[in-house]
Parts: C-alpha cells; structure tokens; sequence
C-alpha cells in the first residue's frame, strides 16, 4: 500500500505467525486429545499459514494442556515451507525441544518483576542466566532462537513497564546474539503510540534488531497496535486463531478477550492492500472450523463472527423483505 502524503511507509508484505496452537490452547480449561490438535495444525497449515508455534516444553504440572509436546512434535505431518516453533521457557525447555526437532524455539522473559516471578517462579536475573545458556544450546544446535519479551508495555501488578528496562533487559541479551525479539503486549491496555515509541527506540538503538509482535486485545486496540506497528517497520505478526488465548498469570476476574485474531489480522492487511500470503477467506473458513473442533462457546474474532463484506452479502440476499 502506498502510504498518504506525511505518513509514514507501508510494507509491502507482512508475516502472520499463528500461536493458538500454543497460546491458544494453554489459556483454555479443557485439555485436548492429541488428535485434535494436530487436526487443529492441519486447518492452519491448509489456510496457508507457514510458521505456526505449535506447542511449550514446560513441566506438565504447569500446563498439562501442553503435556503432550514430544508426542505432538513427533507426530506433525511435514509440508514444504511450513516451520513449526515451541516455546522454552527455560535451559532445560530449550534441551527438550532441540530433542524433539522442533524448527524454531521462542524464548521467555518478562519486563515485570513481579509478573516473571508468577510466570517462570524465577527474578528476572535468575530467568537472564537461563537465557544465556538457552541461547548457548540453540545456537549449538543450530535451530533459531527469538526472545519473547512478555509484559513488554505494562503489568496488571505493577502498572507501566518504563521503556528504559525493556531496552536494558534487550541489550544484555543482545550481547549473548540474540537479535530476533517477539514484543508483547501481554495485558492488552495499550495504544499505538506506545507500541511506535517502544519498537522505534529499539530498532534505533540496536540496527541488528528483528522485532515482531504479539497483540492482546483486552482494550480493543490490537488491530489499531498492529497498524502502528507496521508503520515503524514491523513484518511479522502474531495471532491467534479465532482470538483464543491471553497470559495465564493474569489477576482473578480480569476481562478476558484473547489474543488479537489471525483472521482479523488478515482482513486488516487486505485492507491496507499489504501482502500476506494468506488469503483471508480461507483463514476465517478455518476459524470456523476450528471453534466447531475445540468446541468454543464463541470466537474472538470480528472475521469468525461475521464481520467481512461477504458475510453481510450473504444475510442480505437471505434477509426476509420488509413489507
């Protein structure tokens, strides 16, 4: 898309990396049979998904929704140009999924004290002498690492998270080589400029940088943050399929929407005539397919639910006349 006179440029593609696989599934209640979830990997891949994170290697006590990581990895079909990423949360999440032949590993470290201490039961400088051999044993491997930076922007214990520690917590992991960073608004209360201001002070200070992002949409800004995001360079994309998923450390009775949608990010990138490979009807088909698999009581996604042109075509053709 060409940008409007005094905006700033548009890629002309962009990358959907889909996480409801992982992120998804870990934030619902039910646990699912191995079946369906690699039924649920092939509905992705077939929509045309070609990085699709798929899984976390972490204590099944902690999530026993992801128990089953060696037997899914095992078990995936493999197709051309598709890569199937695990999270590691720790050395030895990383070992596990090096073992199993996971294609990517994504790493995790949260912004927040408090938060990483909920979520890893490790200080943030405890949770960085992990990363440091976690990077170690990946590169060893040769399988690559990206660096998830959870609580990026704000906490729901300790409110804003200052820009200057996330940029910190980057360059002391930037000196282990780590340069593939996956931002995350994790709490899902922010806007666009927070989300320009936090990757342009990151792009500028490191030139090496790969930042992508991973939108929550509990204040109904997530396609709004991806928009911006693009606007100050960035490529690749999280989402979830049908919206499902959120943190899983976050306070009692706090609404809950999930993650931005797959199927939303790719109605807003058609609109914006940016490539992603993906063609947004056959996403939102597997949208629907897979709330009738896993059996959800709703879908948080505009697309799912009925938001495309086609879908208010469809009820006007069908819609009973007005006398």
């Amino acid at each position: 898309m060409t940008a409007s006179p005094g905006q700033p440029p548009l890629p002309a593609r962009v990358e959907l990396l889909e996480v409801g696989p992982r992120d998804g599934l870990q934030s619902l209640e039910r646990v699912y049979p191995l079946a369906t979830k690699l039924r649920l990997i092939e509905l992705l891949v077939a929509a045309g998904l070609q990085r699709i994170e798929v899984t976390s290697f972490i204590k099944p006590s902690v999530i026993p929704q992801l128990a089953d990581a060696t037997e899914l990895l095992a078990a995936l079909p493999r197709h051309p140009g598709v890569s199937y990423r695990a999270l590691a949360p720790n050395l030895r999440g990383v070992q596990r999924a090096i073992a199993a032949g996971v294609d990517e590993i994504v790493g995790l470290i949260t912004s927040s004290e408090s938060y990483n201490k909920k979520n890893s039961n490790m200080t943030i400088a405890e949770n960085l002498v992990q990363v440091e051999a976690m990077a170690e044993e990946a590169r060893a491997a040769g399988v690559p690492l990206t660096m998830a930076l959870s609580v990026s922007t704000f906490c729901p214990y300790e409110g804003e998270i200052p820009q200057a520690k996330v940029l910190g917590l980057v360059e002391q992991m930037h000196a282990w080589g780590i340069s593939d960073y996956s931002l995350a608004t994790s709490v899902g209360v922010d806007g666009p400029l927070r989300i320009q201001r936090l990757v342009t002070a990151l792009r500028e200070r490191f030139a090496d940088l790969s930042v992508s992002l991973h939108l929550h949409n509990t204040n109904g800004m997530a396609l709004a943050n991806a928009l911006a995001g693009a606007q100050v360079g960035v490529t690749t994309f999280e989402g979830s399929i049908c919206g499902i998923g959120g943190g899983i450390r976050m306070p009692h009775g706090m609404a809950h929407f999930g993650n931005v949608a797959t199927e939303d990010l790719a109605q807003l990138f058609a609109e914006l005539e940016i490539d992603t490979g993906v063609e947004p009807r056959r996403l939102i088909e597997a949208a629907r397919a897979a709330r009738a698999l896993l059996e959800l009581d709703q879908a948080f996604s505009a697309a799912a639910n009925g938001g495309t042109r086609e879908d208010v075509l469809e009820r006007g053709r069908v819609a009973p006349k007005s006398a």
